[in-house]
């Protein structure tokens, strides 16, 4: 017994909705965070992908203690976390730039300014925490009396 082209068409239909369902619940931010965390390790020289828990996505460099990649937070797209020595070598500051200019699609050069400006800004009269925002990034850097870090991220909405 065939069945009529009412009753394929709605069959067919619901098919399609199953299928449109189910791509739209896999998780298509990780494959992204992945896939940069990948261009990450092509394009820098030494780095190395070391643990992928969900989120975050731990890396590995000689200029850095601490590194890793953080993708779809609360409140931001993407975030670059790196960890130094209290006064961070030019490496760092290669790295820093190198990877944000990847993660966040922005020129390198500015990338490089905004880091060493909120690095190079701790100190007496601003304190051991800085907080900035250049060129559509948030910056945050942290230092201890043998550490100093950065967090960049850039929010949901730019």
């Amino acid at each position: 017994m065939a069945l009529g082209p009412h009753l394929r068409r709605s069959t067919l239909l619901a098919a399609a909705l199953a299928l449109a369902a189910t791509a739209a619940a896999s998780p298509a931010h990780a494959d992204r965070c992945e896939d940069i965390a990948k261009e990450l390790k092509n394009q820098i020289d030494g780095l190395k992908i070391s643990v992928n828990t969900g989120n975050m996505i731990y890396l590995t460099h000689p200029a850095a203690k601490e590194l890793s990649l953080g993708c779809r937070g609360r409140n931001y797209s993407n975030e670059l976390y790196a960890k130094t020595d209290r006064k961070p070598k030019p490496q760092f500051f290669e790295l820093i730039a190198s990877a944000g200019a990847i993660i966040f699609t922005i020129p390198k050069p500015d990338v490089a300014t905004g880091s060493s400006r909120c690095i190079k800004r701790m100190g007496i009269f601003r304190g051991d925490r800085v907080s900035m925002r250049f060129r559509r990034l948030n910056m945050e850097c942290t230092r201890t009396k043998t550490e100093a870090s950065i967090v960049v991220t850039r929010g949901k909405d730019e």
